[in-house]
């Protein structure tokens, strides 16, 4: 290999026949007059534009269809145009430099060309440099060269990560994996599972019970996750009233006269409160939009005035002390019954968070576009990720997340993506390099995935997502199953 060409960050090398060069492998220039190296990625690989060169493949294509019999070579040329036809041009991005075998971010000076040696940098090796993962190890899966890729459960602590891509390339499987990862590092994780298909990662996929299991706790809202009406903060139920109810602000402020004069007696129950909007002397326009909200609240089943039936998450939070996830299972909820659920969660965790009542938490928000109000994703990203909630948005509609989402991301997780759309929103992202992101994703098989930013040290790593032996759930429900086609073989047989 030859250095042969720099312009910005982008390096171009000359590769010869021979030379084992693939999309996404990393190389060391290693310059011995500056006693210094450079790292470089391959984002793109081309053939050689040289000069006469289509001069020549036309020539050959010309002569192997024209001349007949014996061919000759009297200066013995053909093997070294051969070999020149097939030189490529390796596009590459700059990513940092190796001093003293440490790794520093100057990427201002410029090997030579003539006395720099251009190798392979082996996955592992850059690894070693980097000291990924060597603390609270999470096993993503492997990377080209078969080298395990963990990272370190800290990357993701305080952070704000986006895994995205096309539907069916893995998604949902690599976010199970961060979650049993961090219940491993006895860290405390809420999913928001729209499609139920978290419910079972306390089991095996024959069925048995896994060492999760007991660490897994399922809320389905109305079944078993029932809140107590009387233990319920104002702020909180004024949060479902607003935003998942659509109150109007002057039927607010009634609200919580209604609320303050049922509470002052002692009498918060789900009754009681319609009764006293009923007979409360306001306008009746407020009324009826009072009395709506108390409609959807009872018929959501969410609220109960018995505590022994209700559950309070700060209970729940006492049982993941020691690592845990807790799973909340919106799968059966209508979109009204999701924003009740989701606005109370995230409410009672700002209130426990503000009272430090509980230890930080990370947040799953799978298509969190179809339950978080818009306002939401400032907070979470703003406030509540200073008071603890450390959020991963799962999504295979990058359009959804709010630019501002991207631009803050410290850690991106990139399934495969071919919709120029798709891909420019994705290059948003400041952890992201636009052309090595569109480069390389593009080209990603199913279950591939490109990891970026803090996890990685801000050098792009391709990794296979590792298997996992849970039962996932979720799985789309198909009409044409093995049998039913065996059936119809059998059927078409028969006829005949």
């Amino acid at each position: 290999m030859k250095l042969y060409k720099k312009a910005g960050n982008t390096i171009q090398i000359l590769s010869f026949p021979g030379e084992d060069i693939s999309k996404g492998c990393y190389l060391i220039i290693e310059d011995g007059h500056a006693k210094r190296s450079m790292i470089v990625q391959v984002i793109d690989v081309q053939f050689a534009n040289v000069p006469g060169i289509m001069e020549e493949l036309l020539r050959d294509s010309f002569e192997d269809e024209s001349v007949c019999g014996e061919q000759t070579d009297p200066l013995d040329i053909t093997c070294h145009i051969l070999y020149i036809q097939d030189a490529r041009l390796l596009i590459c991005k700059i990513h940092g430099t190796v001093e003293n075998e440490e790794l520093v971010l100057d990427n201002c000076w410029l090997p030579s060309r003539t006395q720099s040696k251009i190798r392979r940098l082996s996955i592992k090796s850059l690894f070693d440099l980097l000291g990924i993962g060597r603390s609270l190890p999470i096993l993503l899966g492997e990377t080209y060269e078969l080298t395990h890729l963990i990272v370190d459960a800290r990357a993701l602590d305080g952070k704000l990560n986006i895994i995205t891509g096309k539907k069916g390339t893995g998604k949902s499987h690599l976010s199970k994996i961060l979650v049993l990862g961090l219940v491993d590092q006895m860290a405390t994780t809420i999913v928001l599972d729209l499609n139920g298909e978290y419910a079972r990662l306390g089991f095996t996929s024959d069925g048995k019970e896994n060492r999760y299991c007991r660490k897994i706790h399922v809320l389905v809202p109305a079944l078993n996750f029932r809140v107590p009406l009387a233990q319920t903060s104002l702020s909180v139920m004024q949060k479902i009233l607003i935003y998942a109810l659509n109150l109007p602000g002057i039927s607010s402020r009634e609200f919580r006269r209604i609320w303050k004069s049922l509470h002052e007696r002692g009498s918060l129950t789900l009754h009681d409160l319609g009764e006293a909007i009923k007979g409360w002397n306001c306008n009746q326009n407020v009324k009826d939009a009072l009395y709506s909200r108390y409609y959807s609240l009872v018929h959501s089943n969410f609220f109960t005035d018995h505590p022994a039936e209700g559950v309070l998450l700060q209970e729940i939070f006492q049982k993941t002390e020691n690592g845990g996830a807790i799973v909340i299972d919106l799968s059966d909820a209508s979109p009204t019954e999701r924003q009740i659920v989701v606005e109370y969660t995230l409410g009672m965790l700002q209130e426990l968070l503000s009272e430090r009542s509980i230890k930080p938490v990370f947040l799953f928000a799978e298509e969190a576009h179809l339950y978080l109000r818009e306002t939401y994703w400032d907070d979470i990203v703003t406030r509540m990720r200073h008071l603890g909630v450390f959020t991963t948005f799962i999504t295979n509609q990058p359009n959804t997340v709010q630019e501002n989402i991207y631009r803050q991301a410290d850690n991106v997780f990139l399934f495969n993506f071919i919709n120029e759309h798709d891909l420019e929103i994705i290059s948003r992202a400041a952890k992201v390099d636009v052309e090595t992101a569109i480069s390389i994703v593009r080209d990603l098989p199913p279950h591939y995935c490109l990891v970026l930013g803090t996890a990685v040290k801000d050098f792009p790593i391709v990794v296979k997502v590792r298997e996992l032996d849970v039962q996932t759930g979720g799985q789309t429900r198909l009409f044409f199953s093995e049998r039913q086609i065996e059936r119809a073989s059998i059927a078409r047989s028969s006829e005949t």
